[in-house]
């Protein structure tokens, strides 16, 4: 599964596919969030896609869905708007229910023709010339945060990299002030963690406090914007755009949340995944210090073998079968970007970590179609330059132990990564 494997990692891992293998595939419930944070949902997935690529599950925490793990299964689902449906008044995009009260649209969650309105707001951020300009911030912010990391010294890459660097962009994108720009970690985590015993917030109620700071204070800045002339930021382009300028409060707090996970989580845990997916496989990490213009094709890599986004969530908006299944109205469909990402049909030994594979860009990480991640590029372009600066700088950036997952089924992400680098 992985290049380099310790024994205890070995153990464990079959432990999980003699379990995948011996559980009722009509007892599989692929979205439980332990199976992700103890990294061992692979070998169900593997089952799911040979003998049940359109599978159901009658009861879990999230209650009955449906499971698509096939990658040209998926791209059905997502290219079928007319019978898949992503509106928040349905439930949304994850597979965790909202509350109908405490439901609130984002361009995401939301169907043509509104979709395509708010989404055209904010696509400016992420043209060409607007990215040129980006990246000399990218740069310069990348290589302060490099220079000033510990030598010899184990530290939590996760903390003073993944997140600094990734939370100093969304402030850069929304002009938010800069001391408190831990904030947007903080709001991005709150708005995808599950509440209780293992989440950051014990309750429903708690997380709802906390988005509710985060809605009053981008109000306050709002504001500000509105008084101003037209800026180059995420903000002031919804604020003076006339799809977003008269949103409901709701649908204000969506597109926000939308776009603080959406700059935060995916960049962030992919920056993670790189340094663990290098370390997993050595002969990879060898060859890419050896030839540098390999960052080209490995940054889609990692994007493909992390998979930040573990799903996308559609409900059915009629009856309809497909591959078979009899999928009813009302229903929830889970299309898997993790299992479509390992899909032996599509991509070539999906299991290996190859950085110099001819079709990188093969992978469904950013989703397809009209809901296509609108920063993709912006993604790559920041762990592009962030590798390139690292390169420069160090040898080896070693994994001293096993890294904390996070707790979810959606955001396939990393609590904490500890590392060394190399004097």
């Amino acid at each position: 599964m992985h290049g380099t494997i310790d024994p205890a990692e070995e153990t464990r891992q079959d432990a999980a596919k003699g379990l995948a293998y011996s559980t009722p595939l009509e007892q599989f419930n692929p979205g439980d969030p332990e199976l992700f944070r103890t990294d061992s949902f692979w070998p169900y997935f593997d089952r799911l896609r040979k003998e049940a690529p359109v599978h159901y599950c009658k009861e879990s925490m999230f209650g009955p869905y449906w499971s698509v793990t096939k990658y040209n299964d998926i791209m059905d689902i997502e290219t079928n708007h007319a019978v898949f449906s992503s509106a928040s008044s349905l439930g949304g995009i994850t597979i965790r229910d909202v509350a109908p009260d405490l439901r609130r649209e984002s361009f995401i969650a939301m169907d043509q023709p509104r979709h395509s309105a708010q989404r055209k707001t904010v696509a400016p951020m992420f043209t060409p010339t607007h990215l040129d300009q980006l990246a000399i911030n990218i740069r310069k912010r990348s290589a302060e945060c490099l220079d000033n990391l510990p030598k010899n010294d184990v530290f939590d890459w996760v903390d003073q990299v993944s997140v600094e660097l990734t939370t100093q962009m969304l402030a850069v994108l929304f002009d938010f002030p800069w001391e408190d720009r831990r904030k947007l970690t903080r709001w991005s985590d709150i708005a995808t963690t599950i509440p209780g015993p293992a989440g950051l917030v014990p309750t429903e109620e708690a997380r709802q406090i906390e988005l509710l700071e985060c809605a009053a204070y981008f109000s306050e800045l709002w504001k500000e914007r509105i008084a101003q002339p037209p800026k180059h930021d995420l903000l002031s382009m919804m604020a003076h755009s006339e799809a977003t300028r008269d949103m409901d409060p709701k649908n204000f707090l969506g597109n926000l949340i939308l776009l603080i996970v959406g700059g935060n989580d995916t960049t962030r845990n992919t920056l993670s995944g790189s340094i663990y997916a290098l370390n997993k496989n050595p002969d990879q990490y060898r060859k890419l210090r050896e030839n540098p213009e390999l960052i080209d094709s490995f940054v889609p890599e990692v994007i493909r073998w992390q998979t930040p986004l573990a799903h996308m969530r559609r409900t059915a908006l009629e009856d309809i079968e497909f591959r078979g299944k009899q999928i009813k109205k009302g229903d929830k469909v889970v299309m898997w970007y993790v299992s479509g990402n390992r899909d032996e049909e599509v991509i070539d030994r999906p299991y290996e970590f190859i950085i110099d594979r001819a079709r990188p860009r093969t992978h469904i990480s950013f989703g397809f179609g009209i809901h296509r991640c609108v920063g993709l590029r912006l993604a790559e372009l920041q762990l592009k330059i962030i590798w390139e600066e690292i390169l420069k700088r160090f040898g080896k950036i070693e994994l001293v132990d096993e890294p904390k997952r996070v707790y979810s089924s959606f955001v396939k992400g990393y609590e904490t990564l500890p590392v060394r680098i190399a004097g």
